[in-house]
């Protein structure tokens, strides 16, 4: 076959725009710290990118909902503790009102703590967080407790909230085991004896504030087991996002030294193809003029 000087510029320039499609990839990746820019340069890797990408998403996701978890323990925990506070004060309250040197003028300024300590823990029922009613189940947007129309916690569903695959954690406190009916019929009581003068009853609700103050403490030891097992589950999902994006970062990240090296050695090579290049082309008339 017979080999013309148009054969011989045409492979050359061929060569080339190889040479220099290859320069193109090597500073591309320089520039992106991407191995590739579109799937079809790899698809294996381009395939393994998607699922890796995925489970980081998936990781993020569980984090925030475990956030808003933490968002409704932390501020039921606080309303329990101030619930247990004011609980405690009103048995002190009945203990010092059940002693037969207080008089009535003595039981009346009771009775006026009593009655703001049963309004306190209405509010603290009523707790609201971004809008949110923390003590009302799934019924958030309804306030559980409201003593003047008798309306109590109604909803007694638990929020769940997804944590990890397949694993949800109750983030509520259930309110039917804490701000009772129950609860406030013995405040009231309590108040209502104390209006009374009636000093023979007062010393029964001594025991049976207690029972309505370790419902609560019940409650709260519950929430705080659930904590510390939220904070478990949380160390596992920072351990999973580390893996994911290790992971992630192995396969699509590009490695500098390696690319760097690759663009040198492309560069050498492009340069010694144009100067072999510049040796293929054929003199021209003007070459001979000089």
């Amino acid at each position: 076959m017979r080999v013309t000087q148009n054969m011989l510029s045409n492979n050359m320039l061929r060569q080339l725009m190889h040479s220099q499609t290859k320069m193109d990839k090597y500073l591309e990746q320089l520039y992106t710290g991407k191995k590739i820019r579109k799937p079809s340069e790899d698809p294996v890797v381009a395939m393994k990118g998607m699922n890796y990408r995925t489970q980081v998403t998936e990781v993020e996701q569980y984090k925030r909902n475990t956030g808003e978890i933490h968002n409704w323990m932390d501020n039921s925990d606080a309303a329990l503790d101030k619930a247990t506070k004011a609980m405690h004060r009103l048995s002190e309250l009945a203990v010092q009102a059940s002693n037969s040197p207080y008089g009535s003028a003595e039981r009346n300024s009771i009775k006026e703590e009593a009655f703001q300590l049963k309004e306190h823990l209405i509010e603290i029922a009523n707790t609201k967080v971004n809008g949110k009613h923390i003590f009302n189940g799934t019924d958030t947007d309804q306030a559980p407790v409201d003593t003047n129309n008798g309306t109590y916690p109604q909803s007694t569903t638990p929020v769940m909230i997804e944590v990890f695959k397949d694993i949800k954690i109750q983030a509520n406190v259930e309110p039917e085991k804490v701000f009772t009916e129950q609860l406030f019929d013995t405040v009231q009581s309590f108040i209502d004896d104390l209006e009374n003068d009636n000093v023979a009853n007062i010393s029964s609700h001594i025991g049976t504030l207690n029972d309505r103050t370790a419902d609560i403490i019940n409650a709260r030891a519950d929430l705080g087991a659930r904590m510390n097992r939220l904070e478990l589950v949380e160390n596992r999902l920072d351990e999973q996002e580390v893996i994911a994006k290790k992971t992630m970062s192995e396969n699509e990240d590009v490695h500098f030294e390696e690319a760097i090296t690759n663009l040198i050695t492309q560069e050498t090579l492009h340069r010694a193809a144009l100067a072999a290049g510049s040796r293929i082309i054929q003199p021209s008339l003007l070459d001979f003029l000089r």
